[in-house]
């Protein structure tokens, strides 16, 4: 049966694929209502004029919610905050190492933590946005057009607003991974990545159709991107094989011979986790260099813009610290040896437990550090080039990093429920078969 067949057949990943497209069209009709009290030409006009930096690094995680200043403004970004937060603590704190332990229950009570941590992040980051937008004009004309409503002043409303759109946007994306395909806060992220680049291609061709960019500059961006796309799919899908050998099993003629298998190990664990933890970590502190009027805290702007120096660096660093975070806790080398230990199969010349658990974390670390590498490199080089080209809308890696990485395990949820599907028919129909027998 052909994928068109088994796809066309399966019901179950047809309303799936549905409901996902559902929610991520409202995801995209909320990113165009606007929050009340705003100029929303003028707002728009205004986070225009601030380039490409750090606001059009913002607004493509946020799929334009922050340039028209919609009710998604903050994005899912306080949420992926208050999460990281929550994973580092559960390694020096105790009671939540216990909470982690407890299994199902135990989760829950974190992701209810993390919740309320991500409220008090949208308040903090809503009040610093909305504050400092009371006291901007553009043109003469101010941002804020409505100062009061009633008795509650505007940034209370916005505040409020901002921090009820990101409590949908977190329920939004459980719904898609409980109902749907994939991961959903992923998804909601590359639907506004996705619309972000759309724009941008929308902008390139405006470009040279008016003259204002040669068509061999655009060519080479057009065929840079579609080299680092083809680089991060070879990447992602790369795969260190290390052999593994079960033992020959009775004696004589009933002898089975040793045979011979490989234990996949990829060669980016943390997919496309590190660099969004990463950017989330470092937009909250440099979101607020941008708010708050502090001359220190202006001075360190240019370096915090996606080209500059000090937020690369620090960039790295936390893309490098969250690749061998994430690993570490999706990936352990000691139950692994142990399952291997169970099933009678060996590395050869390694032993077993715990040789085999220190060679197989000897080589995922080797393998964490070369992702790491290649993680770094495709966010990073894009954005300096794109910055030293000049380019006319943002150009990112992480972005194609996140496009890729999110369609790629996309793909790979879709082919595991065929999968499923097909053995559950193989199953059902082995059942009919027993009992036309019997």
């Amino acid at each position: 049966m052909s994928t068109v067949e088994a796809f066309s057949k399966n019901n179950n990943l047809k309303n799936k694929l549905l409901f996902t497209l559902a929610m991520v069209l409202v995801y995209r009709v909320g990113v165009q209502i606007p929050t009340p009290g705003l100029d929303g030409v003028a707002v728009s006009e205004f986070f225009r004029a601030q380039g490409s930096g750090l606001f059009g690094l913002f607004n493509s995680f946020t799929g334009g919610a922050l340039e028209q200043f919609s009710i998604f403004a903050l994005g899912v970004m306080p949420y992926i905050s208050a999460s990281i937060i929550f994973q580092l603590l559960q390694s020096g704190i105790p009671a939540l190492e216990a909470l982690k332990k407890e299994g199902e229950q135990g989760r829950k009570k974190i992701n209810q933590y993390t919740r309320y941590a991500t409220v008090l992040l949208c308040i903090v980051q809503g009040y610093a946005m909305t504050n400092w937008m009371s006291n901007e004009n553009f043109n003469g004309n101010p941002l804020v057009v409505t100062p009061y409503f009633g008795f509650l002043p505007f940034q209370v409303v916005a505040i409020v607003t901002l921090t009820a759109g990101t409590c949908f946007l977190m329920w939004l994306g459980e719904q898609i991974s409980e109902r749907g395909i994939g991961n959903g806060i992923s998804m909601i992220i590359f639907a506004g990545i996705a619309s972000g680049m759309l724009s941008g291609a929308q902008a390139l061709i405006e470009q040279v159709t008016k003259g204002l960019m040669s068509p061999l500059l655009a060519i080479i961006l057009v065929l840079a991107m579609v080299l680092v796309i083809a680089f991060i799919i070879f990447m992602e899908v790369a795969q260190r094989r290390i052999t593994v050998q079960s033992p020959q099993r009775g004696v004589g003629m009933n002898a089975i011979q040793a045979q011979s298998s490989h234990l996949p190990l990829k060669l980016n664990f943390a997919n496309v986790i590190p660099p969004i933890f990463a950017s989330s970590l470092l937009m909250f502190p440099a979101t607020l260099t941008q708010f708050v009027d502090s001359p220190f805290l202006r001075s360190l702007q240019e370096s915090f813009s996606p080209a500059g120096a000090l937020y690369n660096v620090i960039f790295i660093g936390l893309i490098v610290f969250f690749c061998f975070f994430y690993t570490e806790i999706v990936f352990n080398p000691k139950d692994v040896a142990e399952n291997l230990k169970k099933q009678g199969v060996f590395i050869p010349g390694i032993r077993a437990g715990n040789s085999t658990a220190d060679y197989i974390k000897t080589v995922v670390d080797r393998l964490t550090v070369v992702g790491a590498i290649y993680l770094s490199f495709v966010c990073i080089m894009p954005t300096v080039m794109a910055s030293e080209l000049k380019v006319p809308f943002y150009f990112g890696g992480t972005s194609l990093l996140i496009l890729v990485g999110v369609a790629l395990d996309f793909v790979q949820k879709v082919q595991e429920q065929l999968l499923s599907s097909k053995y559950e028919g193989l199953a059902k129909q082995k059942v009919l078969r027993r009992r036309v027998q019997y």
